[in-house]
């Protein structure tokens, strides 16, 4: 009985004082006068900047902008995000203007290590660390310089190449042309880089390069190697394709998208657009001027076939730790990608296995990576973009692509060929969406799971307490 009466007068303080949990009735306001709140912004949507260029997501900034500002009092905090500018506006009800302010957003530069640093600091800072030491925190990780050198960077960019050629179980020989077309291509758009040339035409270049590598790969044949003799110049061009679209942002592109930043979308999707576009065109210049100098290549009548199982999983994981490195990811994000990337290529074999086409079958992939690497970013406090973007990356249709242009160049009057070669780029097309979408479904459907996980462990933890 007399635990019963204080059962009943505990249930009365908590209905008249509240739990520990419940969110206080009042809040205590700092005093900011305009000139620290300029500053709290400024650095705010510095951050924001920042994390935009190393290829974090229009939603997840504009998030982090109204966290930072929050932490140090800002509220309310209203963002607008575009593909090349954020404005910032903060109006406190008895102030006579708003403070806002405006940063022009530079081209894309992915660097997920920094990244990852610019993650750390948010948390720190809604932690409570204070503005100034913020401030000197965050001009540290902009001028830091990229984690790898530019021979790393290109090195990566051949073990790509390799590892697409892996998948498709080529030979010794065709390993090691697919490794030295990609870095000649790599080393291409470096010198262009430098020399400020626009990224499309750098991308019409390294698309040349590759497939003039491919076109003299034939000739090999005279040296009377057996390896020589099977050499498939479609598997060449096709590790080049996939290396020459894995920096496009047709991730962020559909998630922008969906979380409703329009413009920011249609940028991503334009420049998507353009640079493909641009490898387009340097493969048809160079399967032209192939097929002029009489090294034309016949186009394959079926799909290029991957090799052994275990050899698959081998390319895809050094896709994958490819992707990472030339992004300037970490350790812990290289192996959690190697990972994920063979999660999402088990995926993709289980959904073929049961029937589903080539364009299905990705989406799962891309959506079974997608969905366990944002639980796992989470957890390991990396940036989910980096290990999804390495995970999806042994999907790309390459081979597909190379196909149907080198169908369209060589169909001559035929239309039946012409017509296969469109065909052919349209499957593609629908792979590339199909990436996008599953990928995407994989990241919405991840963060109420993520935060499902987060709040189980809380629970079990204050139990043991």
């Amino acid at each position: 009985m007399q635990q019963r009466r204080q059962r009943l007068a505990r249930s009365l303080g908590t209905l008249m004082r509240g739990t520990e949990s419940s969110p206080a009735l009042t809040e205590s306001l700092p005093i900011v006068d305009d000139a620290l709140a300029a500053r709290m912004l400024d650095l705010a949507v510095r951050i924001g900047e920042t994390m935009l260029v190393a290829g974090a997501g229009a939603s997840e900034v504009a998030l982090t902008i109204v966290r930072v500002s929050g932490a140090y009092g800002l509220k309310p905090v209203h963002v607008d995000i575009t593909y090349n500018s954020i404005t910032v506006a903060h109006h406190r009800s008895d102030a006579a203007r708003p403070i806002t302010l405006l940063r022009v957003v530079r081209g894309p530069a992915p660097d997920h290590d920094r990244l990852q640093r610019l993650q750390r600091l948010v948390t720190d800072i809604c932690a409570g660390l204070p503005l100034d030491a913020a401030a000197t925190t965050f001009r540290a990780i902009r001028r830091s310089p990229f984690r790898y050198r530019p021979a790393v960077v290109i090195a990566a960019q051949a073990l790509l190449a390799l590892g697409v050629a892996v998948m498709f179980g080529g030979n010794w020989l065709v390993i090691a042309l697919a490794s030295i077309a990609a870095a000649l291509a790599a080393f291409t758009q470096f010198g262009l880089a430098k020399a400020q040339v626009p990224y499309f035409f750098s991308q019409i270049a390294g698309a040349f390069v590759l497939t003039m590598v491919a076109a003299l790969s034939p000739l090999l044949a005279a040296t009377g190697w057996e390896e020589a003799a099977s050499i498939r110049p479609s598997v060449i061009v096709a590790s080049g394709i996939v290396l020459m679209l894995a920096g496009l942002t047709v991730v962020g592109a559909a998630q922008d998208a969906i979380d409703g930043f329009a413009l920011t979308a249609t940028g991503r999707i334009l420049e998507l657009t353009t640079q493909t576009l641009g490898v387009v065109l340097g493969i048809l210049a160079g399967l032209e001027t192939a097929r002029v100098v009489g090294l034309g290549m016949e186009p394959p009548s079926e799909a290029v076939p991957f090799g052994p199982v275990p050899l698959q999983f081998l390319g895809a994981a050094l896709i994958a730790v490819a992707v990472a490195v030339f992004n300037g990811a970490g350790t812990r994000i290289i192996v959690i990608s190697a990972l994920l990337s063979t999660v999402a290529w088990l995926g993709f074999l289980a959904a073929s296995a049961v029937g589903f086409d080539a364009a299905a079958a990705s989406g799962v992939g891309a959506f079974g990576g997608s969905l366990l690497g944002v639980v796992i970013a989470y957890r390991l406090h990396v940036p989910s973009v980096a290990i999804t973007t390495a995970a999806i990356l042994p999907l790309v249709p390459g081979a597909a692509v190379f196909r149907g242009l080198l169908s369209v160049v060589e169909s001559g009057s035929d239309p039946a060929v012409l017509l296969a070669g469109f065909g052919t780029l349209a499957a593609a097309a629908t792979v590339g969406i199909s990436l996008a979408v599953g990928a995407s479904l994989g990241i919405y459907l991840g963060q109420p799971l993520r935060a499902s996980l987060t709040g189980v462990a809380r629970t079990r933890a204050r139990l043991r307490r």
